[in-house]
């Protein structure tokens, strides 16, 4: 399980060329962040998607996810270590 934040704009750094180029690009910093899982065997994936931020609450709804589709069989998760991921509530939901 882990989670990537995708800026929805170009994010230049440098760009190399002969000409001068110009690149329209919308104001603003929004960005996608999804939270996902990968089953190991099936290579089936889980996603939780928002436009705001990762949340505790998030990983629970991931945690949800996984839970209905695998009712009756134990789950592993491995986590990394970022604070909304390792906190009380996070585990207390993957005890339960």
């Amino acid at each position: 399980m882990d989670a990537a934040h995708v800026v929805l704009a170009p994010f230049l750094g440098m760009v190399w060329c002969v000409q001068r180029r110009f690149i329209k690009a919308p104001a603003g910093r929004q960005r996608l962040h999804v939270l996902a899982a990968l089953n190991a065997s099936s290579h089936e994936r889980f996603t939780v998607e928002n436009l705001t931020y990762m949340t505790a609450e998030t990983v629970c709804e991931l945690v949800r996810v996984l839970a209905r589709t695998h009712q009756g069989l134990p789950i592993t998760m491995i986590l990394d270590n970022a604070r909304y991921q390792r906190c009380a509530l996070v585990q207390a939901i993957s005890q339960a």
